[in-house]
């Protein structure tokens, strides 16, 4: 079986003075949880409009299972958008039983699925209660019961966590995972990076319609941790910051640890970890030597200015005759 359930290859998308998506290709490997980053308004959701056959791409090709994307593979995709609505006079349960059977489940099969979710996600109180009646956070649970319940291959989920609290984000994270380690495919669609680095496996960042950045998670953060590493040892500042300067390596010296030990930043450079490590063991007692990753947070806000760097001197370019 194809380990990539989904890709876009050079996919654009223009509306009027607008381009949305400008040459923008991805691969979602089968069975992970795949983070759709950017900025509001970077592109994300016309991605996700594309995948989903609401709207078409002016150029580009989408392949869904190892073929091109056609409207018949929809059913096999669940889509919980950011923007939702149910009826609010409906009751919970009905509800959620009338949108199972549009997804073609039997009344038996979709009314045991619907009570072994609504006791999962904890609003069993809420089957015979009014939609209206509901807060926001119950109302998402729901309509995120209904996305995952006939068990598509493909799950998208923008901005799944808007208005949650954290213990209710904590319930629909674990689901997430647990859909994941049973061979469902997740892509995650946010602009929140905290929830990037606990669920993701791989990303793509698309910042002013374009992809700046793809890959798996660890790999990313191992290409911009940058060789820094934290020092905690006993000894003297100035004997650590000598050793620094004979390896030709950029250190800061740091506060105290709560044990009193000292604490250094050192970025290696091109210096190894064992040659370092080794002289530093010199004339230091070294407690510990752990390498510095960056956050998310931390990667996109500097992928993006790149990328913005590198935008502004293509167009500040002469233009050749």
């Amino acid at each position: 079986m194809n380990d990539i359930i989904l890709s876009a290859e050079h996919v654009s998308k223009s509306y009027t003075n607008h381009r949305a998506l400008d040459d923008v290709s991805v691969e979602v490997p089968r069975g992970k949880v795949y983070g759709l980053l950017g900025p509001n308004g970077a592109g994300k959701t016309t991605l996700i409009r594309i995948i989903n056959h609401i709207t078409a791409p002016d150029a580009g090709i989408v392949t869904f299972n190892g073929h091109q994307l056609t409207a018949s593979d929809v059913a096999n995709i669940g889509y919980l958008p950011e923007e939702r609505g149910l009826y609010k006079k409906m009751k919970v349960g009905e509800q959620a039983l009338f949108f199972a059977r549009l997804k073609g489940l039997s009344k038996a099969e979709a009314t045991s699925r619907l009570r072994e979710w609504f006791e999962r996600l904890e609003i069993s109180d809420w089957w015979n209660k009014k939609v209206e009646e509901l807060s926001k956070g119950m109302a998402q649970k729901v309509q995120f019961i209904v996305t995952v319940l006939h068990r598509p291959e493909l799950l998208i989920f923008d901005e799944p966590f808007s208005g949650f609290d954290p213990i209710n984000a904590g319930i629909l994270k674990r689901e997430i995972l647990k859909m994941r380690d049973e061979g469902s495919t997740i892509i995650f669609s946010t602009h929140n990076m905290a929830s990037v680095e606990e669920l993701c496996d791989n990303i793509t960042l698309i910042n002013r319609s374009r992809n700046i950045l793809s890959g798996p998670v660890a790999e990313i953060r191992e290409r911009f941790s940058d060789n820094c590493f934290r020092l905690t040892y006993n000894g003297d500042p100035a004997v650590m910051m000598s050793v620094a300067d004979r390896a030709a390596i950029r250190a800061e010296v740091g506060a105290d640890d709560k044990f009193g030990n000292l604490t250094a930043t050192l970025w290696l450079g091109p210096a190894t970890r064992r040659d370092v490590i080794s002289a530093l063991n010199e004339g230091l007692d070294i407690v510990a030597f752990e390498q510095v990753m960056p956050s998310m947070d931390n990667i996109f806000v500097a992928a993006v200015k790149a990328s913005e760097q590198d935008t502004e001197q293509t167009d500040n370019e002469p233009t050749k005759h």
